[in-house]
């Protein structure tokens, strides 16, 4: 196991939620919090299969909210109506830039997007545990996305 101190916190969390601990769900972990990038259940179901597990899409997708539910990972939407994950484990927090034309996500940080955020919940009274701020637009420097971008506007 290469996520020990993250064993242990799910371990605990499914002991203290009553949930089943099996081998399945800390395979799912293991394979989930090692992914480059955002993910969907079914991106993350091939990949292990891929890699000879005999792991079911329902035990993937069953896992993954549970490990949402634990913190160790974040769920997403990026407006495509699906659900993304990503790894919360030993990363700081991050917000996103999403391209609406190529579906490109890009991640960054500011400090001071999270000084506005401390300075709002503080004025309001409000202690935070985390939060989510996304950029959705389209992008200019990538030549992918302006060959998509000049595709379409020779479709119209």
């Amino acid at each position: 196991m290469k996520n020990q101190k993250a064993k242990e916190e799910f371990e605990k969390f499914l002991k203290r939620e009553k949930h089943r601990i099996t081998p399945e769900r800390f395979e799912v972990m293991d394979y989930a919090l090692q992914y480059e990038g955002h993910f969907g259940a079914d991106e993350l179901y091939v990949k292990m299969k891929s890699e000879n597990s005999n792991i079911s899409r329902a035990t993937v997708y069953n896992t993954l909210e549970l490990l949402a539910q634990c913190d160790l990972l974040s769920k997403r939407n990026f407006g495509e109506h699906k659900s993304r994950y990503e790894s919360n484990y030993g990363r700081k927090n991050h917000d996103h830039l999403i391209c609406i034309n190529c579906g490109a996500i890009k991640e960054f940080t500011n400090p001071k997007i999270e000084k506005i955020v401390e300075e709002i919940s503080k004025s309001l009274g409000f202690e935070v545990s985390g939060y989510s701020f996304n950029i959705f637009g389209k992008c200019l420097k990538s030549e992918t996305c302006k060959n998509k971008l000049d595709t379409k506007e020779h479709i119209r």
